[in-house]
């Protein structure tokens, strides 16, 4: 089963698949879409114009080439991915929990004390490829504020289910969740 959408002006098949018994959602991933990655970060730039900021940030990993096309079109030389695991290369990191409809235990996201310095003070987008439940949004917020910066403004290319109904966060289109059969869940 698959749904149909345009999404950044393209049209794409999702494949619906399963959370729970009575939970589908359709699944949209960027990687390996260049086509779709670059329209939509594009379209996500058209809605940051007016905007003030000084980093777009990000959580590995479905969302890594939207944030570094957003970043090339834009002309930014650094932009900053959470990371669900702690590397070698990142001092003293700092980390907060993240749940996600997509994973299905609780992980959590880290940030090098050297990448915190350089967002402390500063004005950061939070970037997303979709919005669910909002915990991966929550977490990173979590970790920009633990870093010392400011959060002003919240974005993604879709927003799934009850998301769509924020005021808090930007997008491009509406993703609907799903009953099993791949009917659109009311």
């Amino acid at each position: 089963m698959t749904y149909t959408m345009t999404i950044a002006g393209l049209k794409r098949e999702l494949p619906i698949c399963k959370v729970t018994d009575d939970l589908y959602i359709g699944a949209f991933i960027c990687f390996g879409d260049a086509e779709v990655t670059v329209a939509a970060a594009a379209e996500m730039l058209k809605k940051l114009e007016g905007i003030e900021y000084d980093y777009l940030f990000t959580a590995e990993a479905k969302s890594i080439p939207l944030i570094h096309e957003m970043a090339r079109q834009s002309g930014a030389k650094k932009y900053f991915i959470a990371r669900k695991g702690p590397k070698v290369y990142m001092p003293n990191p700092i980390s907060v929990a993240d749940q996600s409809i997509t994973t299905l235990a609780q992980q959590m996201l880290y940030l090098g004390s050297d990448d915190a310095e350089m967002i402390k003070g500063k004005k950061i987008v939070i970037m997303d490829d979709v919005i669910s439940t909002g915990g991966s949004l929550k977490a990173m917020e979590a970790l920009v504020h633990k870093a010392g910066g400011e959060v002003v403004a919240k974005i993604a290319v879709l927003a799934e289910g009850g998301a769509a109904d924020r005021k808090d966060i930007m997008f491009l289109g509406k993703l609907p969740v799903f009953n099993a059969d791949g009917t659109v869940k009311e």
